[in-house]
């Protein structure tokens, strides 16, 4: 499945996607899914974030382009399933919902057509075999994560972390 840089963050983070809007109530999603070896080695990964409530502003420069959103609110309940390994056959096996109580978000928008994500508390972050570093991965992190993506290729690349990780592949492989 090939998924636009901006559609992927939107749908792992669940904050970003209030960068849209001035403030979001509670999410209504739909489940996203990731064909194997594009979000998790060997099976289709289905991602569903529920609840959350979101605010965002936006910064803009003299000429009034946006060169910074902020986002921040109590965050979502992220559902993460293993389909198995056949995405026309999709078949739900084991499931992990974290609770993604709260995280502030800090998107800089870069001259050169990428953006900087800059990301404090709970967030999820999918790296797919063209990012930096390859993936597939999928990682629910709680702390300071930074990564940035180029809007003309749509890799993402991670910058830093810092705080804990769960990889959440390996705590749905069966």
């Amino acid at each position: 499945m090939k998924t636009s840089s901006i559609t992927r963050v939107l749908a792992v983070s669940a904050l970003a996607a209030a960068a849209l809007a001035p403030a979001q109530p509670a999410l209504a999603a739909e489940e996203q899914f990731f064909d194997p070896d594009v979000a998790c080695p060997d099976f289709v990964l289905g991602f569903l974030p529920t609840g959350g409530i979101l605010h965002t502003k936006e910064f803009k420069d003299r000429n009034g382009n946006v060169v910074r959103i902020l986002t921040a609110g109590k965050g979502t309940l992220n559902t993460y399933t293993n389909y198995g390994p056949d995405p026309l056959n999709r078949v739900a096996g084991k499931s992990v919902s974290i609770r993604t109580d709260g995280s502030v978000t800090s998107i800089k928008v870069n001259p050169d057509d990428t953006l900087t994500y800059t990301t404090t508390g709970h967030f999820g972050l999918i790296m797919y075999p063209s990012d930096v570093p390859a993936g597939p991965s999928t990682t629910q992190y709680i702390g300071r994560i930074v990564f940035d993506v180029d809007l003309a290729t749509g890799v993402f690349t991670l910058v830093s972390t810092r705080g804990s990780a769960v990889d959440v592949c390996a705590k749905l492989a069966n």
